[in-house]
């Protein structure tokens, strides 16, 4: 068995005294592990960190096997990502968030996002409007996905201020009003191209506690697992330099 694809590490850990088991994200093979023999030595351990991209050749006996990478570096963003807390929180929120998926289910539209998004890490401000949108595009990716282009109540799609988290489905200021205590926020930054939002903190903070509502409900709960702490706090630096830059 052997297949080449590009992908990105989001993940490693030891196996043996040299080598490392690497976690990929691949675009046509979802989320891959395989052996690297010789990953702890002095000159691979700058490619194989969380954040860079490779070139990959994954070959096994057989299809179930774990297999072994042969890994090529094409971009190294590592060193950049550590340096700066919101690319550290961010790497560490999107790789868990990424395990979520079954492994080896090909998820060409994540990939694309998680690609975009490391590119702004060390910006926490791009960074969490882009996380939330990748948080909404994982739901979908699930089975899960929220449905924000029109009112429930009314079938319009003006003035969409609420989300009912019973359907995830948008609801207009006028149809939700009188139950507001009951329905979640709606950020008004998800109505638009990522391009023309400049959420506030406070939509920051509603952004990331609607997806964060419906991945507990919908995939930390059910699984008995927790979400990721890194995720709060990218949220909490988020909000705080936005907060800071007025």
């Amino acid at each position: 068995m052997q297949w080449s694809d590009e992908g990105i590490i989001i993940g490693t850990r030891r196996h043996g005294e040299t080598s490392l088991i690497v976690e990929l994200m691949t675009p046509g093979h979802g989320r891959h592990l395989g052996l690297v023999r010789g990953g702890r030595s002095r000159r691979q351990q700058p490619v194989l960190q969380p954040g860079n991209s490779v070139v990959a050749i994954w070959r096994a006996r057989l299809d179930e096997h774990l297999g072994t990478f042969t890994l090529e570096s094409t971009r190294q963003r590592a060193a950049r990502l550590i340096e700066r807390p919101s690319g550290l929180y961010g790497i560490l929120t999107l790789a868990a968030l990424l395990r979520l998926l079954p492994e080896r289910d090909p998820h060409p539209r994540l990939y694309e996002g998680l690609e975009a998004i490391l590119d702004y890490l060390d910006d926490p401000l791009t960074a969490a409007d882009m996380v939330v949108r990748f948080e909404l595009k994982l739901l979908d990716d699930l089975g899960f996905g929220l449905d924000l282009e029109q009112c429930a109540a009314t079938g319009t799609n003006d003035d969409l201020a609420y989300v009912s988290p019973r359907t995830g489905r948008a609801v207009c200021r006028s149809a939700g009003d009188p139950y507001r205590e009951k329905l979640l926020p709606l950020p008004s930054f998800l109505l638009l191209p990522p391009s023309e939002s400049q959420p506030t903190p406070a939509e920051v903070a509603e952004g990331f506690r609607l997806t964060g509502y419906f991945l507990a409900r919908h995939v930390y709960e059910p699984r008995g697992i927790e979400p990721p702490d890194a995720r709060a706090s990218l949220a909490a630096l988020a909000s705080r330099r936005m907060a800071a830059a007025g």
